[in-house]
């Protein structure tokens, strides 16, 4: 499952759904009415950048959907990039929008939960959150990418955030030069 917030940084959702597309991965895609807002801004195409790398698109208001139910078998859940609001929703194990309830859903199962939060600087509500996401099980990755793979252009820096996520979610890639790993 992909989740997409309000939070900037929607080209960090294109590029995981761009190497989930080329995988055997199914993704399931909800997007937010924050992301709805952003990606005008954001994205060239709009949602459909978004959508149309997707196998499934639920609307975030259908709690009824089958990713809402933990009989509903998935491998994890991603929300890129994650917004305050969002992660606070997590922290506190609110399932108002099918983001929040696939999130809690994904942390119930014991299922790995990815947070890429975007927002900077953090307010302290927002690192008590991320303490309170991490200790229900969810892993809160700051999309703050590193620079020892030498990035030479905005994919590069996007890539070595989508290879964490992948790492994360168990599913092997090469998104990204390693550490210490030579340049392919």
């Amino acid at each position: 499952m992909v989740a997409v917030t309000g939070g900037s940084g929607l080209i960090y959702a294109v590029d995981l759904l761009r190497f989930l597309a080329g995988s055997e991965v199914e993704t399931h895609l909800v997007v937010s009415a924050g992301a709805k807002q952003v990606a005008p801004t954001e994205l060239d195409g709009g949602l459909d950048a978004l959508s149309d790398l997707a196998h499934t698109v639920h609307k975030d208001a259908d709690l009824g959907a089958p990713i809402a139910s933990g009989s509903y078998r998935v491998d994890g859940m991603v929300v890129v990039p994650c917004s305050a609001g969002t992660l606070a929703k997590v922290a506190a194990g609110l399932g108002d929008t099918l983001i929040a309830r696939a999130a809690h859903v994904t942390l119930k199962e014991r299922l790995p939960l990815v947070l890429v939060v975007r927002e900077a600087p953090y307010s302290r509500p927002m690192l008590q959150n991320m303490l309170a996401a991490d200790d229900a099980g969810a892993v809160v990755m700051p999309a703050s990418p590193g620079f020892y793979q030498r990035p030479r252009t905005i994919e590069d820096l996007v890539g070595g955030i989508t290879a964490r996520v992948l790492d994360h979610l168990g599913i092997d890639n090469e998104r990204s030069i390693r550490w210490k790993e030579p340049d392919a």
